[in-house]
């Protein structure tokens, strides 16, 4: 009864830290739940397919229209969609910090509905674009945009990625906020509610990728890009009719401040010597008398609330050292924190490893979006005798599977083994996003064969095969991105961060970014490599795929995305080994997580005068 008391307690404390829409604390039978989700994944189905539309069919129009040669085309999408990504971060610490996760989306919705606006308009207008020419006919002798015509173009390109880089991380986190985590029922419907945005990005990638891109192919780019600002008008209609029922936390002041903090008070007092275990009074926030659980971790309590203290990063200890001077006087917020500001940034920075470990696999991600659409472009797109298939909608093709795999893997997998690994999300974080990594080495080696049997086809016979061949890349990518993606959202947002869910969230779509600039980087850097001493040319430096050996480069990212799994074993079990050990903790070990309710539990075994 005493330790059902103290759990609602937690709870109750929770939708207090929660508001709603007027600013008075939450009502967790009013606000929030799947309910107030649902219209946050309104916006989500939405958002993905007007910026998918333009993303995945972007090369077509800045190759046919705009007259960009293929590599910098390719390089012209990466950036943009890397941008995007990269973007978050500023979305991520302006909703945690100051705007909130509400107004952030509402504000930058309609910055980047403003974008396609305008993509819409130059489209239309043909004093806005260069003439009309056949880059594949007369390639040379086209007129690529510049001056006025450019600026547009790129002015109108980054609207869209300001608005999406800043949406994209918000539209997770409040989705996300509307569930309890201190309430182990509602913990359950965050893993859900995480499968379900899966869901609704994978239906809105998939009207994006068929509906939407035959539009574009075959009523025009401009009304292709007016449908793509329909549908994001529809997305902030949706979230902004859930207004009533959303629970809200508030911005919590500059997330970087109390990060800053540690940093330089560890460094004004690098002269100090760390405290061992055995003399945790010198910490400031750490209660005396506390037996520690091991060596390697004990279990605080401070003014933030409960934390665990590792062993981890010991050096940043020293920012929290009290001076033993015998005076009375107090210091400075930038000389000393609290044990508990030291474990946040503990736990960023033990973080960023898992994370760097998927930008190679964004770095295939970008591939299926430029490369291989113009093999799709290369290959015989006819289905029936009037209908071809558009090439940026071979995309879909995973989407297609995904809408049915992802309710499968809710409903039926991860209940099974939840019943053998007691895990709520049926198998751990880590365990996912090591799986999807493993299965995109795979992806690339079947682009890599299927490139070399096309190239095979079409120089030595002039034969065109079916665009059905290339397929089993794209299926493979997409099981293997539901995953990833799904597990890095639901590892970061589970960090134990006060008020920095956003931001974190942002960081995941962070690996998108510097994923698709390393592809940019890495197409750049494989041409010139391979055109040195070479009369031919790089792999990629032609517009012509039979003239490329586009199946070399994709070997080498094969090899490159096997080489990153090994890499991403290492972290993971480096992460898992330096989490608290202990059966009450088996789950925090497995998953690099430890939620408030599970702290709640440990704290009953160490002592009830420790609960706060």
């Amino acid at each position: 009864m005493e330790e059902s008391r103290r759990n609602n307690k937690v709870w109750v404390t929770e939708e207090e830290s929660t508001v709603d829409w007027r600013g008075r604390p939450s009502n967790p039978n009013k606000h929030g739940g799947m309910r107030a989700a649902a219209f946050v994944l309104g916006l989500q189905a939405f958002e993905i397919m007007a910026i998918a539309a333009v993303g995945n069919n972007l090369i077509t129009y800045v190759i046919n229209e705009m007259h960009f040669s293929l590599s910098k085309s390719a390089n012209i999408v990466t950036n943009f969609v890397g941008t995007i990504f990269l973007l978050a971060l500023l979305g991520g610490y302006l909703s945690d910090s100051y705007l909130g996760s509400f107004w952030t989306m509402l504000i930058f919705g309609f910055v980047e509905l403003s974008g396609f606006i305008l993509l819409s308009v130059q489209a239309h207008l043909p004093q806005l674009k260069p003439p009309k020419c056949n880059m594949v006919i007369d390639g040379e002798d086209c007129v690529e945009a510049k001056g006025f015509k450019a600026l547009i173009f790129f002015v109108a390109l980054y609207l869209v990625a300001l608005g999406s880089g800043c949406v994209k991380p918000n539209m997770i986190a409040h989705g996300a906020d509307q569930f309890n985590q201190t309430n182990p029922s509602q913990s359950k419907k965050l893993s859900t509610y995480f499968n379900a945005a899966y869901f609704a990005f994978s239906m809105g990638e998939l009207i994006a990728l068929t509906i939407l891109v035959w539009i574009q192919t075959h009523a025009g780019m401009d009304v292709g890009f007016g449908v793509s600002a329909a549908a994001m008008a529809m997305g902030l209609i949706s979230v902004v009719s859930g207004t009533l029922y959303y629970r809200n936390k508030p911005p919590q002041g500059s997330i970087f401040t109390p990060i800053a903090q540690v940093f330089v008070a560890a460094i004004l007092k690098r002269k100090q010597i760390c405290p061992s275990n055995s003399n945790p009074q010198m910490l400031n926030g750490k209660q005396n008398g506390m037996p520690n659980r091991s060596a390697s971790v004990s279990h605080l309590h401070s003014e933030s609330g409960n934390v665990l203290h590792t062993q981890r990063f010991r050096f940043l200890d020293k920012a929290c050292i009290k001076v033993q001077d015998g005076s009375n006087t107090k210091e400075s917020r930038w000389r000393l924190c609290s044990v508990a500001q030291v474990e946040q940034v503990r736990i960023l920075l033990s973080v960023i490893p898992i994370f760097a470990c998927t930008i190679v696999f964004n770095t295939i991600l970008a591939q299926l979006q430029t490369f291989s659409v113009q093999q799709g472009s290369a290959m015989d797109t006819q289905l029936t005798k009037s209908f071809h298939i558009p090439p940026a909608s071979l995309q879909s093709i995973p989407y297609i599977m995904l809408i049915f795999i992802v309710p499968l893997y809710d409903k039926f997998f991860v209940p099974f083994a939840r019943k053998f690994t007691g895990h709520e999300s049926g198998i751990s974080p880590l365990l996912r996003i090591g799986s999807g990594l493993f299965l995109a080495t795979f992806s690339m080696i079947a682009a890599a064969l299927m490139e070399k049997k096309r190239r095979d086809a079409a120089v030595g016979s002039g034969e065109i095969i079916s665009i059905f061949w290339i397929t089993p890349q794209f299926l493979i990518f997409g099981i293997s991105e539901m995953l990833t993606a799904v597990g890095l959202i639901e590892f970061f947002y589970k960090q134990s961060l006060k008020g920095m869910q956003a931001f974190l969230t942002a960081i995941t779509y962070c690996s998108y970014s510097f994923g698709f600039y390393l592809s940019s980087v890495l197409v750049s850097l494989v041409n010139k490599i391979t055109s040195s001493g070479s009369s031919k040319g790089g792999w990629l430096s032609d517009n012509d795929l039979n003239k490329d050996r586009l199946d070399l480069f994709y070997w080498l990212l094969a090899v490159l995305s096997f080489l990153n799994f090994l890499n991403y074993l290492f972290w993971a079990r480096w992460h898992s080994n330096s989490s608290p050990s202990g059966t009450a903790q088996n789950e925090a070990v497995e998953a690099g997580e430890l939620s408030h309710f599970s702290l709640m539990r440990l704290s009953k075994d160490v002592g009830d005068e420790n609960i706060p």
